[in-house]
């Protein structure tokens, strides 16, 4: 059964820490949830030239799933003070169905676990719907840049210690 079949209970969709033969998998997540903004960018956005295998060696990926079906990923950077959220991608079927509110909730409680009271992000300037969507969550803009070839908005968001 596809993604798009199922009738999902959030509740019983699991993050785990991922592994090396997820990285095939993540790959067509990124690829599938990224390719929207390959016009409008003028190039292809970094989440989709990843190596996810790497990632997934240095113990910073994360995925959602349900019932063995990869649904989302995550990729989070501890740094000194703050959490990176890297990258956050949700199957395209499931998308406006609360997964992406879960993995955001999830980051922000694991850089509580941590110990750090801050997660950082950034999104491209034409990422409208992102940027919307990041600053619904609570997210500030803190300023902008052109980084690797694309205009970027980054954004903080404190979190309970």
């Amino acid at each position: 059964m596809t993604v798009a079949k199922m009738a999902i209970d959030l509740e019983d969709v699991k993050i785990r820490i991922a592994q090396p033969g997820d990285a095939a998998e993540l790959t067509k997540l990124a690829r599938d949830s990224y390719r929207q903004y390959v016009a409008a960018e003028g190039s292809e956005p970094e989440p989709m030239k990843t190596d996810y295998l790497a990632t997934i060696l240095l113990g910073d990926t994360w995925v959602a799933e349900y019932q063995e079906v990869i649904v989302g990923l995550l990729v989070l950077q501890p740094r000194l003070n703050y959490l990176l959220l890297d990258n956050i991608a949700v199957d395209e079927a499931l998308r406006g169905r609360g997964l992406g509110r879960r993995l955001l909730e999830w980051s922000e409680s694991r850089a509580t676990a941590l110990g750090l009271s801050e997660i950082h992000l950034y999104t491209g300037v034409v990422m409208t719907q992102n940027r919307y969507y990041y600053e619904s969550r609570g997210y500030k803009e803190t300023h902008r840049a052109f980084e690797n070839g694309h205009h970027r908005v980054f954004y903080a968001k404190s979190v309970g210690l």
